[in-house]
């Protein structure tokens, strides 16, 4: 978020009409002043609904991350000031180019038929990140063009992203704009549209959109939920979630916090909670120490709990698309303790059989949890099991932006702290020592170490140098860490499955 004042952001440069308008007259693409934190900001009106409070209108505020949209009451916005109306014949040229749009792929879409076999439930999973920047920019434009194979999490409505990564009555997991295809595939013209960014953009994209879905189909999705009563914290969505639609005219939801049902009424929430007997998740426990637990939940065997599951974290992800197909993924849940039972801090999934050595799915650690080491702990957690299976593991792409802070940070100190031990021992290294002794990819440590600028070529050889800004910081951040996962106390071993357990159907 940056402070108001900046270049407007909402709306277009073309001069707009500009009139009075009542609660009753206003409509979408209009820009008024809304109050938000006490002081009258312009945003735009992005949509309207009825709920049972009374009107309420979906705000885009200027100069603030996508994440603080919000729906307002009439209340807030001021009438007294002219409302900026939207550009009748800009929106009749929209609709036009839509509708043309629309005829051109129907047109088109019989010969795909013949030419290409219908697309299965797995492959219609998968998303092109072609369009999303890497997590490492500054390298990748450095590198030939590669296509590589990778999903990410949201919903088509991405999991909001894939958001969760990444509809319909019961939702999917992450995203699927485009099928998988080969490089010598991609017509040529198509190659050379596909928007390159630089690190620069990168940042603003982050800081303007707070996604990182380059689809602007994915990013216009509007949040559909206002607010969550979740135990006892009250949560505010960022993103779209596919909860069934009924729950849009409710001011407020309301989901256990142990069974993770959800409910539009108090009185029933209330009734269910004094039936309600689980009191952690519906799995093993694998891990426990003093401060936190982690339980193993089968997708196939708990679908209602894991589905609900995926639900919950689509409000925070922004490109979740799987939401309803959990059978072929394992959910590592981490909760905090206390006399009442086991919470929810955060979770991340990963596939039974991943063919592209992915050891996380998907990973959020829950709103009110965020910024106190726990995400840390999950990405931690997730290379130990990486250890104990003997693989190496990285996580799927595109990540979250949130996410893709906190794996950086990981990648970094983790890499700094090896080096650091190779040099007091005087012994040399490669980059596959690191990446077996922390079960990353080589990949994901190569780029690490181009980002870091820590790798240089030096007299007809690549060396590795650890500058000493670097190993300052690290000391600092060591000071103020405080939890870390103990692999002494997991108690897990590499599940088996067969082909049956690893289907995508039900």
């Amino acid at each position: 978020m940056s402070p108001p004042g900046g270049d407007a952001t909402v709306g277009s440069d073309e001069k707009r009409q500009k009139g009075k308008a009542t609660p009753d007259t206003i409509k979408m693409g209009c820009i008024a002043m809304v109050m938000k934190e006490g002081q009258l900001r312009r945003a735009e009106i992005l949509s309207i609904k009825d709920t049972k409070s009374g009107r309420q209108f979906y705000c885009n505020f200027d100069n603030f991350n996508k994440r603080l949209d919000e729906w307002v009451p009439a209340a807030r916005i001021d009438f007294e000031q002219d409302v900026e109306w939207p550009n009748p014949d800009k929106d009749k040229q929209k609709d036009a180019k839509t509708k043309k749009n629309n005829s051109t792929v129907s047109k088109k879409q019989p010969s795909k038929k013949n030419n290409q076999k219908k697309a299965s439930k797995r492959e219609q999973s998968v998303a092109s990140d072609g369009q999303t920047p890497h997590p490492w920019t500054e390298f990748v434009e450095s590198q030939p063009g590669k296509n590589n194979r990778q999903r990410g999490k949201t919903e088509d409505g991405t999991d909001v992203n894939a958001s969760l990564e990444v509809g319909g009555d019961k939702g999917v997991k992450r995203k699927a704009d485009e099928i998988d295809m080969d490089e010598d595939e991609i017509p040529a013209d198509k190659k050379q549209r596909q928007p390159s960014f630089s690190r620069e953009q990168e940042i603003e994209k982050l800081r303007t959109s707070g996604s990182m879905t380059q689809n602007p189909t994915e990013i216009s999705r509007i949040r559909n939920i206002s607010k969550v009563e979740f135990g006892r914290y009250v949560l505010f969505p960022w993103y779209f979630s596919p909860y069934p639609q009924i729950f849009d005219q409710e001011d407020c939801i309301y989901i256990c916090e142990f069974c993770l049902s959800y409910y539009g009424e108090l009185k029933s929430f209330v009734r269910h909670r004094q039936k309600c007997t689980l009191h952690h998740p519906p799995g093993n426990e694998i891990y426990r120490d003093d401060y936190v637990s982690f339980f193993e939940i089968d997708g196939r065997r708990q679908r209602t709990w894991c589905r609900n599951l995926c639900l919950l974290s689509k409000m925070f992800l922004d490109h979740k698309t799987l939401y309803y197909d959990v059978d072929p993924f394992l959910f590592y849940v981490m909760t905090t303790r206390d006399d009442r039972g086991c919470h929810i801090i955060g979770y991340f999934s990963k596939e039974k059989e991943s063919t592209d050595g992915y050891n996380v799915a998907c990973i959020l650690t829950l709103p009110q949890y965020q910024r106190k080491g726990y995400g840390r702990l999950l990405i931690q957690f997730s290379y130990e099991l990486s250890k104990i299976e003997g693989k190496l593991g990285s996580p799927e792409k595109p990540l979250s932006d949130l996410g893709l802070l906190s794996y950086r940070q990981y990648w970094s100190e983790n890499i700094i702290d090896i080096l650091l031990g190779y040099n007091e021992r005087k012994e040399t290294c490669t980059i596959e020592n690191i990446a077996v002794a922390l079960a990353m990819t080589t990949q994901d440590v190569e780029h690490t170490l181009q980002a870091l600028k820590m790798q240089v070529y030096h007299k007809g050889e690549h060396k590795i140098v650890v500058p000493e800004k670097l190993i300052k910081q690290r000391e600092k951040s060591k000071a103020k860490q405080k939890r870390l996962i103990d692999p002494e106390r997991i108690q897990w071993k590499p599940p088996v499955f067969t082909a049956l357990n690893r289907t995508w159907g039900w």
